[in-house]
């Protein structure tokens, strides 16, 4: 889920007219789950192959990336690597979450409640290696570029974005801002509508624009700060401080020096090693050995993967990929530098 600080952040709603043109590091992680817990069945079943392997994070992928690059945009998917230690508290965590909303899923199916199903289905999300595996050789077909982080994915394209290799990283999580990320845009992978949790109801959804130094100027803090804000509120990496929203914990920074005298103050003693989970942020695990380079889209590959391989519609692919070859960045259309940026 990542820091909950949209409620104190500067955002702007904005159009792909503002992203035209511009590199854009996504988070892949982020993105595939997006997809997995949105493309479904009604009654909460993914999409799947004739073999019952799941399809909804190639179909996403696929769908989405297209709809971007036809919109100008220059995505580049970064994947996570190796879980930093101070992440598995939160990935057992969300693992018995998974579990539990399957259980539920099943007795909902069983029982005839759609509603019900689907809301457990897309808790019980599971992003599987050999589905991150097919989302890579996807991309490769497609010309898209991507970066494997050798840890946290958004700490790698925030490092990238602060290099000024990309434009900005994509992410529907706020980490990338504590991860020092110049500018954040939210709402990429799932842009369009989304349905109201329990209601029968849509609304729609637009790319929003963060900028780091807007957001710090508007809260009144440095980077440092905003990285405690997120330990006293929680993150991946701890839970959250009891008692302390995101007003209480800006109140808080504010007012004190160091995280020991907020500590002091709240008569609070972690039970984690908060310094690392600054030092995290501040100093993450990162990569310069990439390289960012789109090439122009394999059709036969991309008909072997997604219809050979796992059942696809071969009009519809095939529609889709005139569609990713007559806009593709490689396409030689956009030769100056500031293409890229």
């Amino acid at each position: 889920m990542g820091v909950q600080i949209g409620d104190l952040v500067v955002k702007h709603e904005i159009d792909y007219d503002a992203l035209k043109s511009k590199t854009i590091a996504l988070d892949a992680y982020n993105a595939l789950y997006q997809f997995l817990a949105a493309i479904r069945q009604p009654d909460g079943t993914p999409l799947m192959d004739r073999q019952g392997r799941v399809t909804s994070h190639l179909s996403g992928l696929f769908y989405r990336t297209i709809r971007m690059v036809e919109k100008g945009v220059r995505p580049v998917y970064v994947f996570d690597g190796k879980p930093p230690e101070l992440k598995e508290k939160t990935l057992e965590r969300r693992k018995e979450v998974r579990e539990k909303a399957r259980e539920r899923w099943e007795k909902a199916l069983a029982s005839g409640n759609v509603e019900e199903a689907r809301k457990y289905g897309q808790a019980a999300t599971r992003l599987a290696a050999e589905m991150v595996g097919d989302a890579k050789a996807l991309l490769d077909a497609m010309g898209i570029p991507y970066v494997q982080a050798p840890s946290e994915g958004e700490a790698q394209a925030a490092h990238m974005a602060a290099k000024g290799d990309v434009w900005a990283s994509g992410s529907q999580d706020y980490d990338s801002l504590l991860f020092g990320a110049p500018r954040l845009v939210r709402n990429l992978a799932i842009e369009g509508r989304r349905k109201l949790p329990g209601k029968d109801v849509y609304v729609p959804v637009h790319p929003e624009l963060l900028i780091l130094d807007e957001v710090l100027e508007h809260l009144g803090i440095g980077r440092r700060k905003l990285i405690w804000i997120g330990i006293l509120i929680g993150t991946d990496f701890n839970d959250k401080v009891p008692g302390v929203g995101p007003k209480r914990a800006l109140a808080l920074v504010k007012e004190h020096d160091s995280l020991e005298d907020i500590f002091r103050s709240l008569s609070y003693e972690p039970d984690f090693d908060w310094r690392a989970v600054e030092e995290l942020f501040l100093n993450p695990p990162i990569t310069d050995d990439y390289s960012i380079r789109f090439k122009k889209p394999d059709e036969q590959k991309i008909y072997e993967i997604l219809v050979e391989e796992h059942d696809f519609s071969p009009d519809r692919v095939h529609r889709a990929v005139q569609r990713l070859i007559e806009n593709s960045p490689a396409s030689g259309a956009q030769t100056s530098l500031d293409a890229w940026f």
